[in-house]
Formats: structure tokens, C-alpha cells, sequence
């Protein structure tokens, strides 16, 4: 193993072991780093050993392949950490990434369905025949009324939730832990879906909230995903505009619009940054230009 590869696996370690890193972040890490280390090999310079001007040419090059600045800013964020462990390690005695500026991201809203159109998808969802119907009722429901992301959800134990509480204890990103509210509602509509599930899918499957007949033993994200599009075409919304991703920023919206605040959408979403939840704020400029036209003298 070269001195570059030993340095990459090290840096990979470290995600899974102090940062609790899932495999598909590891998997888009590794990617990302071998397409730097392409890049600089291609120049005769170790992928440890790069200075900011190699930096600064690999995301040049990034920028003229067509990459979007979004996912020019990912990568951009993933050989950054690498360079922080580098220089944490000893490695090396600098970070030049530290004279790297970010790509200008272009500003973007939450793509969030309206209060009627998810009332229309909660009553699509039910109404799917059989197991289905069941299991579509429940997700549909617990995404909308915690904000849980996709895996968070296919990954609940069976445990997760009791029929005489009101929280949930949900493994983020990073394996951290936070506890949500559900309604009681998308509790028994999830109790229910599992005891549908449970006996078709076997013992692998009795681990899990939404049991399943996958190798993992429980629902899969892209199984998740399917049946949210089904629910949409039953309910008469475009597919294409409903994913367990806008459903949690359609819980985010829904709840700024009616009153809550950043803060404890912050820790209802799981953000380790209250500037990751920030994203939100758009929503809330409505309210607050009524708020002062309704209250301030002046305004009058």
C-alpha cells in the first residue's frame, strides 16, 4: 500500500470511528478523494502533499467539467477534512485548504408542499389497498409529523416506539441521538404497518419498525421512495415533487409558518449547526413583514 492510499484509509477510519460515519458517506468520501488523488498524481504530487495552488486548480477543474457549485462546494468540503486530519495527525505541518474560498453557492428554498397537498397525501396514503395501505399511512404520516430523514426512518427499531409514549429516540448523523415527538395518530398508524409487516417478513425482519424482506431486514430508502411516489400519483401530485426529502422540509416550513421557532426546529430536524437550519428562514418573511405591518405604530 502506498504512503497516499495508507493516509486515505487512515482518514476513512477515523470517519467510521470517531464520527460514526454510514457507508454511503464513506463511500462518496472515497470517491471525492480518488478523484483528487487522480488529479494530483497526474502532476507528479502526492495526494497528502498538495499545496493550495494544486488545490485551487483541482477545483478549476471541477468547475470547467460542468459541475454544479453545489456539489463543487461537496467535494470541496471532503478533501478540506482530509487536510484537517492530515495536518491533526502530523502528517503535514499545514491545512492549505484553509486558502481555499468555497464556490458561491446560488441561493435555494426548501422545495415544500402546501398544508392541503399533504392533507391530500395523508388520505392517498390510506387508501392504498391492503399492507400497502398501511405501511404508506405510516411513513407518510411519521415523515410529516417529526421531519425524520429517509434513513432515520427505514432504521427505527421496532422498539422506537411504545403505544403509551409520545417521543421517539431517533440515531442522526454521526450516530447521535435525539428524542422527537410524534403524534399519536402516526404512532398507532406506524404500530399497526409493523404488525402487518412483521410475520411476512421473517426474523430478520422483527429488529424493525417497518419490517421488511430486504437483506437489511427492514424497509429500504429506495423501497421508501417508490411508495411515496405511488401515494403522490393516488393523491393526483406530480411525483417528481414528493420524496422523504420534501417531506421533512414540508414539516420545517409548516411548523415556521405557524409559529415555531429556528432554535427548536434545529433540534427537532437534528442539525448540528442552527446555520444548517437557516435554509428556513425564507419562509418566515412572510410572517414577520405582516407581524410589523399589523403591530408596528409606524406601519399604520
Amino acid at each position: 500500500m502506498s504512503g497516499a492510499s495508507r493516509h486515505v484509509e487512515a482518514f476513512l477510519e477515523m470517519l467510521v470511528a470517531e464520527r460514526g460515519a454510514a457507508r454511503n458517506t464513506l463511500a462518496a468520501y472515497q470517491s471525492d478523494l480518488d478523484d483528487f488523488a487522480g488529479f494530483t498524481a497526474a502532476r507528479g504530487i502526492a495526494v497528502h502533499a498538495a499545496d493550495a495552488d494544486a488545490l485551487r486548480g483541482w477545483v478549476r477543474q471541477l468547475a470547467g467539467a460542468g459541475y454544479a457549485a453545489r456539489t463543487q462546494a461537496r467535494r470541496l468540503s471532503a478533501i478540506r477534512q482530509f487536510h484537517r486530519f492530515l495536518a491533526r495527525e502530523g502528517i503535514r505541518p499545514d491545512d492549505p485548504t484553509e486558502l481555499l474560498e468555497s464556490p458561491r453557492l446560488p441561493a435555494s428554498l426548501p422545495k415544500a408542499l402546501s398544508e392541503a397537498e399533504m392533507e391530500a397525501l395523508i388520505a392517498a396514503a390510506a387508501g392504498l389497498p391492503g399492507r400497502k395501505g398501511a405501511a404508506a399511512a405510516a411513513a407518510v404520516e411519521l415523515l410529516y409529523c417529526s421531519g425524520l430523514r429517509a434513513s432515520e426512518l427505514v432504521s427505527l427499531p421496532a422498539g422506537a416506539l411504545r403505544a403509551e409514549e409520545g417521543l421517539v429516540a431517533v440515531r442522526g448523523k454521526g450516530g447521535k441521538e435525539r428524542l422527537v415527538p410524534v403524534s399519536a395518530r402516526a404512532r398507532d398508524l406506524a404500530l399497526a404497518a409493523r404488525t402487518e409487516a412483521a410475520e411476512r417478513a421473517g426474523p430478520k425482519g422483527a429488529r424493525w419498525l417497518f419490517p421488511s424482506r430486504a437483506s437489511s431486514g427492514h424497509l429500504t430508502r429506495q423501497s421508501l421512495g417508490l411508495l411515496l411516489k405511488e401515494v403522490a400519483l393516488a393523491a393526483g401530485i406530480d411525483p417528481d415533487r414528493v420524496s422523504p426529502h420534501v417531506l421533512r422540509h414540508s414539516f420545517a416550513s409548516h411548523l415556521l409558518g405557524r409559529g415555531a421557532d429556528l432554535r427548536s426546529l434545529q433540534l427537532l430536524l437534528g442539525h448540528a449547526d442552527i446555520a444548517t437550519t437557516q435554509i428556513y428562514t425564507k419562509v418566515l418573511e412572510g410572517r414577520l413583514k405582516a407581524l410589523v405591518e399589523a403591530h408596528h405604530p409606524l406601519a399604520r
